[in-house]
Protein backbone atom coordinates (compact mmCIF):
# COMPACT_ATOMS: atom_id res chain seq x y z
CA UNK A 1 0.00 0.00 0.00
CA UNK A 2 1.18 3.67 -1.03
CA UNK A 3 0.99 5.91 2.31
CA UNK A 4 0.79 9.43 2.32
CA UNK A 5 3.57 11.26 3.44
CA UNK A 6 2.05 12.62 6.36
CA UNK A 7 1.23 9.10 7.40
CA UNK A 8 3.69 8.45 10.80
CA UNK A 9 6.14 5.32 10.96
CA UNK A 10 3.56 3.99 13.63
CA UNK A 11 0.80 3.77 11.90
CA UNK A 12 2.69 2.70 8.89
CA UNK A 13 3.77 -0.15 10.88
CA UNK A 14 0.31 -0.73 12.13
CA UNK A 15 -1.02 -0.93 8.84
CA UNK A 16 1.88 -3.33 7.23
CA UNK A 17 0.98 -5.63 10.30
CA UNK A 18 -2.20 -6.13 9.03
CA UNK A 19 -1.36 -6.36 5.50
CA UNK A 20 1.38 -9.25 5.57
CA UNK A 21 0.68 -10.97 8.76
CA UNK A 22 -2.88 -10.90 9.14
CA UNK A 23 -3.31 -11.07 5.35
CA UNK A 24 -6.04 -8.34 5.82
CA UNK A 25 -7.46 -7.25 2.25
CA UNK A 26 -6.29 -3.59 0.65
CA UNK A 27 -9.64 -2.13 1.08
CA UNK A 28 -9.94 -2.91 4.85
CA UNK A 29 -6.21 -1.35 5.08
CA UNK A 30 -7.73 1.51 3.45
CA UNK A 31 -10.18 2.24 6.05
CA UNK A 32 -7.85 1.76 9.12
CA UNK A 33 -5.38 4.13 7.67
CA UNK A 34 -8.40 6.69 6.89
CA UNK A 35 -10.33 5.78 10.45
CA UNK A 36 -7.03 6.43 12.28
CA UNK A 37 -5.50 9.24 10.63
CA UNK A 38 -8.79 11.12 11.54
CA UNK A 39 -8.84 10.14 14.98
CA UNK A 40 -5.12 11.15 15.33
CA UNK A 41 -6.13 14.29 13.75
CA UNK A 42 -8.78 15.13 15.93
CA UNK A 43 -6.55 14.28 19.05
CA UNK A 44 -3.86 17.64 17.10
CA UNK A 45 -6.77 19.84 16.47
CA UNK A 46 -8.69 19.38 20.20
CA UNK A 47 -4.71 20.15 21.49
CA UNK A 48 -4.34 23.15 19.40
CA UNK A 49 -7.74 24.50 20.86
CA UNK A 50 -8.59 25.45 17.36
CA UNK A 51 -12.37 25.43 16.41
CA UNK A 52 -14.30 22.24 16.16
CA UNK A 53 -15.58 22.54 12.77
CA UNK A 54 -12.05 23.30 11.78
CA UNK A 55 -10.53 21.55 8.71
CA UNK A 56 -9.02 18.21 10.03
CA UNK A 57 -7.62 17.73 6.53
CA UNK A 58 -5.46 20.65 7.39
CA UNK A 59 -3.94 18.50 10.61
CA UNK A 60 -0.41 17.09 10.12
CA UNK A 61 0.17 14.04 11.81
CA UNK A 62 3.43 13.24 10.47
CA UNK A 63 5.33 14.02 14.41
CA UNK A 64 2.81 11.35 15.88
CA UNK A 65 5.28 8.27 17.73
CA UNK A 66 4.69 6.62 20.63
CA UNK A 67 4.57 9.10 23.66
CA UNK A 68 2.13 11.14 21.68
CA UNK A 69 0.07 7.67 21.45
CA UNK A 70 0.72 7.04 25.16
CA UNK A 71 -0.79 10.44 26.02
CA UNK A 72 -3.98 10.48 24.59
CA UNK A 73 -6.66 9.71 27.45
CA UNK A 74 -10.17 7.44 27.68
CA UNK A 75 -11.53 11.14 28.19
CA UNK A 76 -10.05 12.30 24.23
CA UNK A 77 -11.44 9.24 22.89
CA UNK A 78 -14.90 9.68 24.28
CA UNK A 79 -14.68 13.27 22.85
CA UNK A 80 -13.63 11.67 19.60
CA UNK A 81 -16.74 10.19 19.55
CA UNK A 82 -18.96 12.64 20.44
CA UNK A 83 -17.64 14.70 17.75
CA UNK A 84 -18.63 11.87 15.68
CA UNK A 85 -21.90 11.41 17.12
CA UNK A 86 -22.70 14.98 16.56
CA UNK A 87 -20.39 16.90 14.88
CA UNK A 88 -19.11 14.99 11.99
CA UNK A 89 -20.42 16.22 8.50
CA UNK A 90 -22.48 13.31 7.02
CA UNK A 91 -21.84 14.68 3.87
CA UNK A 92 -18.87 17.39 4.05
CA UNK A 93 -19.05 18.60 0.83
CA UNK A 94 -23.04 19.44 0.83
CA UNK A 95 -23.48 23.56 1.46
CA UNK A 96 -25.94 22.20 3.60
CA UNK A 97 -24.68 19.39 5.60
CA UNK A 98 -26.28 17.34 8.44
CA UNK A 99 -24.11 16.34 11.22
CA UNK A 100 -23.72 13.16 13.27
CA UNK A 101 -22.36 9.81 11.59
CA UNK A 102 -24.66 6.75 11.50
CA UNK A 103 -23.99 4.15 14.96
CA UNK A 104 -22.36 1.74 11.99
CA UNK A 105 -20.16 4.16 11.00
CA UNK A 106 -18.91 5.21 14.64
CA UNK A 107 -18.35 1.21 15.39
CA UNK A 108 -16.84 0.71 12.47
CA UNK A 109 -13.91 3.79 13.56
CA UNK A 110 -13.92 2.36 17.12
CA UNK A 111 -13.00 -0.72 15.93
CA UNK A 112 -10.02 0.74 13.73
CA UNK A 113 -8.70 1.99 17.46
CA UNK A 114 -9.23 -0.73 18.97
CA UNK A 115 -7.26 -3.12 16.79
CA UNK A 116 -4.67 0.14 17.05
CA UNK A 117 -4.43 -0.02 20.40
CA UNK A 118 -4.78 -4.14 20.43
CA UNK A 119 -1.20 -4.45 18.04
CA UNK A 120 0.27 -1.69 20.17
CA UNK A 121 -0.32 -3.55 23.65
CA UNK A 122 -0.26 -6.96 23.20
CA UNK A 123 0.91 -7.46 19.42
CA UNK A 124 5.04 -5.24 19.72
CA UNK A 125 4.13 -4.46 23.74
CA UNK A 126 4.68 -0.58 23.03
CA UNK A 127 1.92 0.62 25.40
CA UNK A 128 1.48 -1.46 29.17
CA UNK A 129 -2.05 0.39 28.94
CA UNK A 130 -4.89 0.40 26.46
CA UNK A 131 -7.45 3.03 27.19
CA UNK A 132 -10.18 1.27 24.58
CA UNK A 133 -9.81 -1.98 25.91
CA UNK A 134 -13.25 -1.65 27.90
CA UNK A 135 -15.02 0.88 25.37
CA UNK A 136 -18.81 -0.24 24.08
CA UNK A 137 -19.39 -0.17 20.55
CA UNK A 138 -22.21 2.16 19.69
CA UNK A 139 -25.81 0.58 19.87
CA UNK A 140 -26.76 -1.05 16.56
CA UNK A 141 -30.31 -0.29 15.44
CA UNK A 142 -30.94 -4.73 14.51
CA UNK A 143 -33.09 -4.99 11.38
CA UNK A 144 -33.57 -8.06 8.99
CA UNK A 145 -31.68 -6.78 5.81
CA UNK A 146 -33.58 -6.88 2.90
CA UNK A 147 -34.01 -9.98 1.00
CA UNK A 148 -35.99 -11.75 -1.70
CA UNK A 149 -38.79 -14.18 -1.17
CA UNK A 150 -39.40 -18.24 -2.60
CA UNK A 151 -41.34 -16.23 -5.15
CA UNK A 152 -39.36 -13.34 -5.73
CA UNK A 153 -36.38 -15.29 -6.08
CA UNK A 154 -37.88 -17.95 -8.47
CA UNK A 155 -39.54 -15.10 -10.71
CA UNK A 156 -35.59 -13.83 -10.85
CA UNK A 157 -34.10 -17.38 -12.32
CA UNK A 158 -37.02 -17.83 -14.86
CA UNK A 159 -36.48 -13.54 -16.11
CA UNK A 160 -32.82 -14.72 -16.92
CA UNK A 161 -32.66 -14.70 -20.92
CA UNK A 162 -30.44 -13.22 -24.05
CA UNK A 163 -26.98 -13.85 -25.12
CA UNK A 164 -25.42 -15.15 -21.74
CA UNK A 165 -28.48 -16.67 -20.25
CA UNK A 166 -26.59 -19.88 -19.22
CA UNK A 167 -23.61 -17.66 -17.54
CA UNK A 168 -26.08 -15.20 -15.82
CA UNK A 169 -28.49 -18.11 -14.88
CA UNK A 170 -25.36 -19.80 -13.18
CA UNK A 171 -24.30 -16.84 -11.43
CA UNK A 172 -27.86 -16.21 -9.80
CA UNK A 173 -27.93 -19.91 -8.54
CA UNK A 174 -24.63 -19.36 -6.89
CA UNK A 175 -25.50 -16.43 -5.14
CA UNK A 176 -28.89 -17.67 -4.27
CA UNK A 177 -27.98 -21.04 -2.76
CA UNK A 178 -24.62 -19.74 -1.75
CA UNK A 179 -24.39 -16.69 -0.61
CA UNK A 180 -20.90 -15.90 -1.90
CA UNK A 181 -19.79 -12.15 -2.36
CA UNK A 182 -19.66 -10.38 -5.82
CA UNK A 183 -15.88 -10.31 -5.22
CA UNK A 184 -15.63 -13.72 -4.50
CA UNK A 185 -17.45 -15.00 -7.18
CA UNK A 186 -15.54 -12.57 -9.77
CA UNK A 187 -12.91 -14.66 -8.23
CA UNK A 188 -13.77 -18.21 -8.71
CA UNK A 189 -11.74 -20.33 -11.22
CA UNK A 190 -12.54 -23.53 -13.02
CA UNK A 191 -10.65 -25.16 -10.68
CA UNK A 192 -12.90 -23.89 -7.87
CA UNK A 193 -16.03 -26.26 -8.46
CA UNK A 194 -15.99 -29.83 -7.46
CA UNK A 195 -18.68 -31.64 -7.57
CA UNK A 196 -21.10 -30.38 -4.09
CA UNK A 197 -19.24 -27.38 -3.38
CA UNK A 198 -16.91 -24.38 -4.61
CA UNK A 199 -14.09 -23.31 -2.63
CA UNK A 200 -13.68 -19.26 -2.66
CA UNK A 201 -11.39 -16.94 -1.40
CA UNK A 202 -12.91 -14.29 0.52
CA UNK A 203 -12.09 -11.61 2.88
CA UNK A 204 -8.31 -11.72 4.36
CA UNK A 205 -7.68 -14.31 1.57
CA UNK A 206 -9.24 -16.85 3.55
CA UNK A 207 -10.20 -19.93 1.81
CA UNK A 208 -13.64 -21.91 2.57
CA UNK A 209 -15.62 -24.28 0.91
CA UNK A 210 -19.49 -23.92 0.23
CA UNK A 211 -21.38 -26.56 -0.96
CA UNK A 212 -24.69 -26.06 -3.03
CA UNK A 213 -27.87 -28.42 -4.08
CA UNK A 214 -28.80 -30.25 -7.13
CA UNK A 215 -30.19 -27.89 -9.74
CA UNK A 216 -27.10 -25.36 -8.79
CA UNK A 217 -24.92 -28.05 -9.98
CA UNK A 218 -27.03 -28.59 -13.34
CA UNK A 219 -26.73 -24.60 -14.15
CA UNK A 220 -23.35 -24.74 -13.51
CA UNK A 221 -22.60 -27.99 -15.67
CA UNK A 222 -25.19 -26.44 -18.18
CA UNK A 223 -22.70 -23.23 -18.16
CA UNK A 224 -19.40 -24.89 -18.12
CA UNK A 225 -20.41 -26.42 -21.53
CA UNK A 226 -20.52 -23.22 -23.38
CA UNK A 227 -17.77 -21.85 -21.01
CA UNK A 228 -15.23 -24.80 -21.72
CA UNK A 229 -15.72 -23.96 -25.63
CA UNK A 230 -14.30 -20.64 -24.93
CA UNK A 231 -10.73 -18.72 -24.47
CA UNK A 232 -10.19 -15.66 -22.15
CA UNK A 233 -7.47 -13.69 -21.60
CA UNK A 234 -7.14 -15.48 -18.18
CA UNK A 235 -8.34 -18.96 -18.88
CA UNK A 236 -8.31 -20.22 -15.35
CA UNK A 237 -11.72 -17.92 -14.33
CA UNK A 238 -14.82 -19.88 -14.08
CA UNK A 239 -16.84 -16.56 -15.69
CA UNK A 240 -16.05 -14.98 -18.36
CA UNK A 241 -16.92 -11.15 -19.76
CA UNK A 242 -18.13 -10.81 -23.55
CA UNK A 243 -14.46 -8.85 -24.33
CA UNK A 244 -12.71 -12.25 -23.42
CA UNK A 245 -11.69 -11.19 -19.51
CA UNK A 246 -12.38 -12.07 -16.32
CA UNK A 247 -15.94 -10.79 -15.48
CA UNK A 248 -15.76 -7.72 -13.39
CA UNK A 249 -17.50 -6.43 -10.18
CA UNK A 250 -19.25 -3.42 -12.42
CA UNK A 251 -20.85 -6.43 -15.00
CA UNK A 252 -22.39 -8.53 -12.41
CA UNK A 253 -23.90 -6.27 -10.63
CA UNK A 254 -25.22 -4.83 -14.20
CA UNK A 255 -26.42 -8.21 -14.83
CA UNK A 256 -28.36 -8.88 -11.53
CA UNK A 257 -29.80 -5.36 -11.93
CA UNK A 258 -30.81 -6.65 -15.29
CA UNK A 259 -32.43 -9.86 -14.27
CA UNK A 260 -34.37 -7.97 -11.45
CA UNK A 261 -36.13 -5.76 -13.97
CA UNK A 262 -36.73 -8.54 -15.92
CA UNK A 263 -38.17 -10.24 -13.33
CA UNK A 264 -40.30 -6.96 -12.21
CA UNK A 265 -38.52 -6.49 -9.16
CA UNK A 266 -37.60 -3.21 -7.78
CA UNK A 267 -33.66 -2.60 -9.23
CA UNK A 268 -32.89 0.23 -6.86
CA UNK A 269 -33.56 -2.45 -3.82
CA UNK A 270 -32.33 -5.11 -4.59
CA UNK A 271 -28.74 -6.33 -5.43
CA UNK A 272 -26.17 -8.96 -5.71
CA UNK A 273 -25.56 -8.23 -1.88
CA UNK A 274 -29.64 -8.81 -1.41
CA UNK A 275 -29.31 -12.20 -2.98
CA UNK A 276 -26.30 -12.89 -0.38
CA UNK A 277 -28.97 -11.95 2.38
CA UNK A 278 -31.75 -14.04 0.91
CA UNK A 279 -29.16 -17.16 0.76
CA UNK A 280 -28.50 -16.49 4.84
CA UNK A 281 -32.26 -16.18 5.44
CA UNK A 282 -33.38 -19.20 3.59
CA UNK A 283 -30.60 -21.09 4.75
CA UNK A 284 -31.92 -20.24 8.57
CA UNK A 285 -35.57 -20.60 7.92
CA UNK A 286 -34.51 -24.28 6.57
CA UNK A 287 -33.15 -25.22 9.53
CA UNK A 288 -29.54 -24.00 9.18
CA UNK A 289 -27.78 -23.06 12.76
CA UNK A 290 -26.57 -19.81 12.81
CA UNK A 291 -22.72 -21.09 13.22
CA UNK A 292 -22.81 -22.85 10.28
CA UNK A 293 -24.61 -19.89 8.07
CA UNK A 294 -21.25 -18.07 9.84
CA UNK A 295 -19.29 -20.17 7.94
CA UNK A 296 -21.00 -20.57 4.81
CA UNK A 297 -20.79 -16.82 4.59
CA UNK A 298 -17.08 -16.53 5.51
CA UNK A 299 -18.53 -14.29 8.40
CA UNK A 300 -15.66 -13.45 11.10
CA UNK A 301 -17.77 -12.26 13.64
CA UNK A 302 -20.78 -14.46 14.59
CA UNK A 303 -22.67 -11.09 15.16
CA UNK A 304 -22.22 -10.08 11.78
CA UNK A 305 -24.45 -13.27 11.31
CA UNK A 306 -27.24 -12.84 14.04
CA UNK A 307 -28.45 -10.37 12.10
CA UNK A 308 -30.61 -12.55 10.51
CA UNK A 309 -31.85 -14.75 13.61
CA UNK A 310 -31.26 -17.68 16.00
CA UNK A 311 -32.46 -20.59 14.45
CA UNK A 312 -31.63 -24.81 15.95
CA UNK A 313 -28.04 -26.61 15.19
CA UNK A 314 -27.63 -28.45 12.23
CA UNK A 315 -24.68 -29.42 10.22
CA UNK A 316 -22.38 -27.83 7.23
CA UNK A 317 -23.16 -29.75 4.63
CA UNK A 318 -26.82 -29.75 5.09
CA UNK A 319 -27.02 -26.10 4.71
CA UNK A 320 -27.28 -25.89 0.59
CA UNK A 321 -29.45 -28.64 0.61
CA UNK A 322 -31.58 -27.16 3.84
CA UNK A 323 -32.08 -23.76 1.40
CA UNK A 324 -35.27 -24.30 -0.45
CA UNK A 325 -33.82 -22.92 -3.52
CA UNK A 326 -31.77 -25.83 -3.93
CA UNK A 327 -34.48 -27.47 -5.23
CA UNK A 328 -35.98 -24.44 -7.17
CA UNK A 329 -37.61 -26.04 -10.35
Amino acid sequence: MQYDPDTPQLLRDFLNYHETIKGQSPKTIHEYYLDLRMFLRFIKLMRSEMPIHSDLNSISIKDVDIEFVRSITTSEIFDFLSYLANDRAQNPDSPYPEYGIAPAARARKLSAIKSFYKYLTVRTKQLKENPVADLEYPKLRKSLPKYLTIEQSAALLHAVSGQNQKRDYAILMLFLNCGIRRSELVGLNLTDVYDDRIRVVGKGNKERFVYFGENCRKALDDYLLERNKKTLSDNRALFGSRDGNRISVTAVHRLVKKALLQAGLDSTQYSAHKLRHTAATMMLSGGVDVKTVQEVLGHENLNTTQIYTHIENTELKIAAQANPLSKLE
